[in-house]
């Protein structure tokens, strides 16, 4: 692996070259049905901020371009489709999830498929690199410092590039991340302006007014908090539901990987409460993204969508993915004792 380090020339191994360096309340519309009032917060920085003064934080986001392009996209899904409010959030999250954050998904999993088959090779690179430096270390008189510190300089520049050769550098799996979370941003700040009325109008009526008669069920009124809690709480439940899913498709967890599967399963359950304060059309939303991520997750465990997506094999691969989820859940959750 090494032909040259120090001036001086090392028996070769046949894996690859390696060049060693140096060691209150909101109104409620007029005609509209009794509701949950939203809490204070919930309109004060819109509110609070009068047309011709300088808005904080929030109301500069308000105002932004993305928010705006999610409040045309709204109300362009509504007018064009003719749905009722809450069918209009549901087609316009079911679109931007099919069409954005799918194909993102699919190429996330095809990185990290391609970084998982390179592992054996990374393995073997490090074993007979290892080997060499303590050769040198052992011919030179380095100390264990400087010997660790070569081998992680050099190790670092081997798996670079594989990575490179290979295409599947690990950062280009966290683009759905940089996307999916702005666009969910953005959209809940689009659907919070329109359930507090700070935007748009159309033939006479707020988009506020046709939120208020525009739900269904026990939340006709997608402006007022959703009293009953089963929004909020089928949230938290699809969110643990994808955070358990990601668990048990893991058999040895780092220590970080299960520090953070902690960390989620507390966001999700913290999630309920938080969204029994914000208006039902944002909640709905949420909800619907949420179960949009558990049934796109269940998708790419799919070999049939896979292979149409031309992800690799991996060993970790199964012909049977979903009847392994269901055993490992049942196992976990149901047969313990």
């Amino acid at each position: 692996m090494l032909c040259r380090l120090g001036g001086r020339g090392l028996r070769p191994l046949p894996a690859r070259q390696l060049r060693f360096w140096g060691p209150q309340r909101a109104a409620v519309p007029a005609g509209g049905a009794q509701r949950a009032a939203l809490p204070l917060w919930a309109v004060r920085s819109v509110s609070a901020v009068s047309a011709g003064g300088a808005g904080g934080w929030y109301e500069a986001l308000a105002r932004s371009a993305p928010v705006q392009g999610a409040e045309a996209l709204l109300l362009g899904a509504h007018t064009a489709s003719g749905l009722p409010w809450w069918g209009s959030i549901l087609l316009t999250t079911v679109a931007l999830r099919g069409s954005i954050t799918l194909p993102l998904a699919a190429y996330q999993h095809y990185i990290l498929a391609k970084v998982e088959n390179l592992q054996p090779e990374i393995k073997n690179i490090a074993r007979h690199l290892n080997q060499e430096v303590a050769i040198r270390a052992s011919q030179l008189g380095w100390s264990k410092r400087v010997a660790r510190l070569t081998y992680l300089k050099n190790m670092r520049r081997l798996v670079s590039e594989l990575y490179v050769r290979d295409n599947c550098h690990p950062f280009k799996a966290t683009v759905l991340v940089w996307i999916q979370i702005p666009m969910w941003i953005f959209m809940s700040v689009a659907l919070r302006s329109f359930s507090t009325g700070t935007a748009h109008a159309e033939a006479g009526f707020s988009v506020q007014e046709q939120l208020a008669a525009g739900g269904v069920l026990w939340f006709p009124d997608l402006t007022a908090l959703d009293s009953t809690w089963i929004l909020p709480v089928s949230l938290g439940v699809t969110n643990l539901l994808i955070v358990e899913i990601f668990a048990l498709q893991k058999i040895g967890m780092s220590r970080f990987q299960t520090y953070m599967t902690y960390f989620m399963r507390a966001v999700s359950v913290l999630m309920i409460p938080i969204a029994a304060t914000v208006p039902s059309s944002i909640v709905l939303y949420w909800l619907c993204s949420s179960f949009m991520g558990l049934s796109q997750n269940l998708l790419l465990r799919s070999p049939t969508f896979r292979q149409l997506c031309r992800i690799p094999l991996t060993k970790g691969d199964s012909d049977t993915p979903y009847k392994d989820l269901f055993d490992a859940f049942y196992s976990k959750f149901i047969s313990r004792k």
